[in-house]
């Protein structure tokens, strides 16, 4: 098919005369491009993630030698490979694959030896693993790598395990004489190594070592300046993830994980897609594929758009290839005079707000509401209630009825929502807050409000998971937050994300406010992290 419209497109030409050569070559050669799909709007670029099935070891605990560590991270560097050739030839400039991909999980420091490649972390050593092989040992991973990302001129990010012998003068050098890293790495078009990022925040991890030092890692490329990139649980804390983003003021970000989905605030692409909101950055965030283990959920992410994978069901990869604009500062401008940036609070407030709460919705400067209303006032204020949700202990509120006001309090917190449902559903939801200090899976200090749908019509179900909703719910949401840093989640039914209208500070309030959502509400929340109490 392709070489047909490429001959037809030429053909058309060829009756010209010679003056016009040149100006028929360039034609043809745009019309070669249309045909693969390489031409880009201006100002955008082509990205590639790829969520990966990775073949694991049988027995990740037990000590194999080099080769059959080889032979089995060969195998999955063969897929690496299709998805490579595939991404290019739809016209991506950058691919991106998961953490662990390669190797898989689950080994010990000493199992997972074999599978480790040498790797200097050094921004003075200039090296291409492809064209130059022999100046390292133990870096056949790398050199594969490498090579796919000459062979196919594309931007290559992976992450793999990695070893750098430590000398016992230095203090951090563990007693085997070697640090053990959970590394990505990323290529340049021809091959060259260009950055080299150490995982920072480990999730149970024993085979690998923290870094005595967060890494910054940025590198540059023609298509869309600079990318940074951290790898899964980093995206929780200041360190790497904020401070990188800050520091180097980054618009795009590659994301290499091994996530486990946890419903209703966590899933991965609920968290991935708020990060992006909340920083007004891209993401390229590639998961691993293990239904089983509850690891799915991949996609390319812009501050107000998505195209997502997640995946519960079916087994096998996803490759995802989608056209992104180039984050800049007249695209953030864009942004901020987009209507789902800009729609004034007011008017937000009478599209759907009764006329007594517009002092709370709009946040009147030096008014505050207490206690908890009720629709109109008038109807007995429902009773406060206490539940697990993510391992931690809420407070909440049911919400009843076809449409309302509430609030809720816990420690210095104080959630507020105002709600209407378009019609009323067999389903009960519920207005929780958290503000404390997270301690189960990791350590750190979370500030939320969320409404939930539970999993049944008792109490008790209120943060349960959840993956189906029917009710299709316009709110309001807002909470006196005590951290700047607010990650907006808005899941819906089928594990699909949806979009916010308006967002952002009024008076010391963080709000959120939907009129309408796309399908059945599952999650609408304020996801603070107070990272200065971690």
């Amino acid at each position: 098919m392709r070489r047909s419209i490429l001959q037809e497109c030429c053909e058309i030409f060829m009756a010209y005369t010679m003056v016009d050569l040149c100006w028929k070559l360039s034609v043809c050669f745009l019309c070669y491009q249309v045909v693969l799909g390489r031409v880009k709007k201006e100002g955008h670029y082509v990205a590639a993630v790829y969520e990966h099935e990775s073949i694991l070891s049988p027995n990740p605990t037990v000590l194999v030698d080099r080769q059959s560590a080889l032979e089995l991270m060969g195998r999955n560097l063969d897929i690496y490979e299709e998805q490579v050739v595939a991404a290019a030839r739809e016209g991506a400039q950058i691919i991106v694959f998961p953490e662990d991909g390669i190797h898989g999980f689950n080994f010990t420091r000493s199992s997972i030896y074999p599978y480790l490649d040498f790797i200097l972390h050094s921004r003075s050593v200039k090296w291409n693993p492809c064209r130059e092989p022999y100046l390292f040992n133990d870096t056949e991973v790398l050199q594969r790598l490498s090579c796919m990302a000459l062979k196919n001129k594309i931007f290559l990010v992976a992450n793999l395990g990695t070893k750098q012998p430590c000398e016992y003068t230095d203090p951090h050098c563990p007693t085997d004489g070697r640090y053990q890293f959970n590394t990505n790495v990323a290529f340049n078009d021809d091959g060259m190594l260009v950055a080299t990022y150490r995982k920072h925040n480990l999730y149970f991890e024993y085979a690998f070592d923290t870094p005595p030092e967060p890494d910054y890692e940025v590198f540059d490329t023609p298509f869309a300046g600079k990318f940074g990139m951290f790898t899964c649980f980093d995206i929780l804390f200041f360190e790497p993830a904020v401070n990188l983003i800050r520091r180097y003021n980054v618009k795009q970000v590659v994301y290499p994980t091994a996530w486990m989905n946890q419903l209703p605030l966590l899933s991965a692409v609920e968290f991935q897609q708020a990060f992006a909101t909340a920083f007004k950055v891209n993401i390229l965030a590639a998961n691993i594929h293990h239904p089983t283990l509850g690891m799915t959920g991949s996609g390319i992410y812009t501050p107000v758009k998505s195209f997502i994978y997640h995946n519960m069901e079916g087994y096998g990869g996803k490759l995802i290839v989608a056209e992104i604009p180039v984050i800049t500062i007249d695209y953030e401008n864009n942004l901020e005079s987009n209507k789902r940036f800009r729609e004034n609070l007011h008017h937000s407030c009478k599209t759907f707000t009764s006329t007594s709460l517009d002092d709370q919705v709009c946040f009147k400067e030096g008014e505050e509401t207490t206690g908890r209303a009720s629709e109109k006032g008038k109807e007995q204020l429902p009773p406060l209630f206490y539940a697990e949700m993510m391992y931690d202990n809420f407070t909440l509120v049911p919400v009843w009825g076809r449409k309302g006001e509430l609030q809720v309090c816990a420690n210095t917190l104080c959630c507020y929502l105002n709600y209407r449902r378009a019609v009323l559903t067999d389903e009960l939801y519920a207005l929780g807050v958290f503000d404390g200090l997270h301690t189960v899976h990791g350590t750190y200090y979370v500030q939320a409000c969320a409404l939930v749908k539970c999993g049944g019509l008792s109490f008790s179900t209120c943060g349960q998971e959840v993956t189906d909703a029917t009710a299709l719910i316009d709110f309001q949401l807002w909470g006196n937050m005590s951290t700047p840093y607010i990650f907006p989640l808005l899941l819906t039914s089928g594990i699909t994300l949806d979009f916010a209208d308006d967002m952002g500070w009024k008076n010391n309030h963080y709000y959120i406010s939907k009129n309408r959502t796309s399908s059945g509400l599952l999650t609408a929340a304020l996801y603070g992290r107070w990272y200065e109490k971690d």
